[in-house]
């Protein structure tokens, strides 16, 4: 995959599988982030070691990573992770990060389409995203986008700063994300977005 992309305020975006050498701008990425935001990331993405480590995982076929790139910068990035459990390898878990200054501009959407071409590719039957209570924002777009609450966790997880936190597990089935991902585009920009 390597595709122009037009936002909605008409900036043209780059799209693409992140490699290796990707490392730097993706470390700049993650440290441009505001430390509200990091916090609930699973690793501490200002460890460039464990992101190194992390961008390996992509060798092993069951791990996409893509970032959405401005001129040289990276903007947004997009993981679907598969299980390599033999029981869950019809699952996948889904992870997008965009930049504060390219919200709303329909860069998320995007990306969660790319990721699910991805996924039926691979023949994923269900989605799942994972989360951390206080990120309202994410399990609203989740749930715009089919995704259902299946379980809350209390006090299941730290964030960065230490503090417990509960984890919600959110799932859906990949027909009913692309029917709500398709009727999300119809209703904003899907037709210029194509």
């Amino acid at each position: 995959m390597d595709k122009i992309e037009t936002l909605r305020d008409r900036s043209k975006v780059r799209i693409r599988h992140l490699k290796m050498d990707d490392l730097d701008p993706l470390m700049k990425f993650y440290l441009s982030l505001p430390p509200r935001d990091r916090n609930y990331l699973r690793v501490d993405v200002t460890d460039k070691e464990q992101v190194r480590e992390r961008l390996k995982l992509i060798e092993t076929g069951n791990v996409a990573r893509i970032a959405a790139f401005l001129l040289s910068d990276i903007i947004a990035v997009g993981a679907l992770e598969i299980s390599p459990e033999e029981w869950r390898k019809h699952q996948a878990e889904l992870r997008v990060i965009v930049n504060r200054d390219y919200r709303r501009k329909g860069l998320g959407t995007i990306l969660m389409r790319e990721l699910y071409f991805l996924a039926v590719e691979k023949k994923v039957e269900s989605i799942v995203a994972k989360m951390m209570r206080p990120q309202r924002a994410a399990r609203k777009i989740c749930r715009r986008l089919g995704f259902h609450d299946e379980v809350t966790i209390p006090d299941y997880v730290k964030d960065h700063a230490g503090h417990k936190q509960d984890l919600v597990v959110m799932t859906c089935d990949i027909n009913e994300f692309w029917k709500e991902l398709d009727h999300f585009y119809n209703l904003t920009d899907w037709r210029r977005c194509r």
